[in-house]
């Protein structure tokens, strides 16, 4: 892989359109876009172009994060990496690990710090087989903010933003994850606007809450909204399937929610991979201005080598459903409690790279020992 560039874009720089003229010049083959819940619907209709089209003759229009200050554990059993997110065999890359974000961003600039990530999910692509798995780091998990602060997780990106947010992943489940994707409520509801739609099941208890979500959504985006108005399976609007992926309430709480991200993320997918070239240009030019992303052009183009093979091919939540409670962790609130978190992490590597026999680090044990030790009266008390 091509080394970084430590240059930092200007944030408020202007970013070029492209015609679709320049987008079939580019091109060279056709390609399935791929992606990842509420943040990688930007990405899985934009990514693989904007991040390669930025590039001009101002440089970069990407953030770089060094991996110095991401908290990697380079004595991980699965990553020989040096960094760069990536576990290396025989001088390949087998994974690409991708941090996503989704932030409850009212204003551009929001997307950068200051917003809490509603949504935070890991994206590991398999560079070897194209299988992608998904998955969802639930918002109100207890762990180490990266800054050895203990609370729900998705204060991180707050305090910090992405670089605290990647921190926070790689230090509680060793990762070594070094690129993110961020989007906000707008560049959901525009690409899938895009598209043309999705079509997602709603069902009874759904169809109870989805216009509420609606309303709060289109009263942040300063737009009118078109009522659901039954249940089954239809085509959602950009707003009506972004109020869905909020749905929190009926059942299942916050790991309802993500899994209908996850649903609708899959439903992109589909769709993405019906839409002609001119459709995508038009995606791609309404959603720039939505995503803040470090992907570079190298990482985009060794997805593109055989991006037709791509696939998500299974999804699910940290904690795992097995080793997981919740409860009131005093001034926390209401909190999802890894219950031993090395276990945890063990079933996520297991999850996402098939390792059986990962040892988890010194880091981890330590963080593991902490919330045990913080949050073990309150479970007790409840038990």
């Amino acid at each position: 892989m091509a080394a970084k560039s430590n240059q930092r874009n200007d944030q408020n720089a202007p970013r070029r359109r492209m015609s679709a003229k320049e987008y079939e010049a580019r091109r060279k083959r056709k390609f399935v876009i791929f992606g990842i819940e509420i943040v990688v619907i930007l990405a899985m209709v934009g990514i693989l172009y904007v991040v390669m089209t930025k590039a001009n003759d101002k440089g970069p229009t990407t953030t770089y994060l060094s991996p110095e200050d991401l908290g990697i554990s380079y004595t991980q059993s699965n990553a020989d990496t040096e960094g760069t997110g990536e576990a290396i065999v025989d001088d390949q890359p087998v994974y690409m690990n991708v941090a996503l974000f989704g932030v409850d961003a009212r204003k551009h600039d929001e997307l950068y710090k200051g917003s809490r990530s509603d949504c935070t999910m890991i994206a590991s692509v398999n560079l070897q087989t194209g299988d992608i798995r998904l998955v969802s780091v639930y918002r109100d998990t207890y762990l180490n903010l990266g800054n050895d602060k203990y609370d729900k997780c998705n204060g991180a990106y707050s305090y910090g933003g992405a670089e605290q947010a990647v921190k926070m992943l790689n230090m509680n489940l060793d990762m070594d994850i070094t690129k993110f994707v961020t989007v906000g409520y707008q560049g959901l509801s525009e690409v899938i606007d895009g598209l043309g739609g999705v079509y997602i099941d709603v069902d009874a208890t759904e169809l109870k809450h989805i216009n509420n979500y609606q309303q709060d959504v289109a009263s942040v985006l300063k737009c009118d909204y078109t009522p659901v108005k039954q249940t089954g399976y239809q085509k959602l609007n950009g707003l009506q399937a972004t109020a869905y992926c909020r749905i929190r309430y009926g059942g299942g709480d916050d790991f309802m929610r993500t899994s209908r991200q996850r649903e609708v993320v899959m439903a992109i997918e589909d769709q993405a991979k019906q839409a002609d070239y001119t459709t995508l240009v038009k995606v791609f030019n309404d959603s720039i201005d939505d995503i803040y992303t470090n992907l570079e052009t190298d990482d985009i183009l060794t997805l593109l080598e055989n991006i037709a093979d791509y696939r998500i091919v299974e999804e699910g939540g940290f904690p795992d459903e097995s080793m997981r409670t919740t409860g009131n962790i005093g001034a926390k609130g209401s909190c999802v409690i890894p219950v031993d978190l090395e276990s945890n992490v063990v079933w996520l590597h297991e999850f996402l790279f098939d390792e059986t026999d990962y040892v988890v680090t010194s880091v981890v044990k330590e963080i593991s020992g902490k919330v045990e030790s913080d949050t073990s009266p309150y479970i007790n008390r409840l038990n």
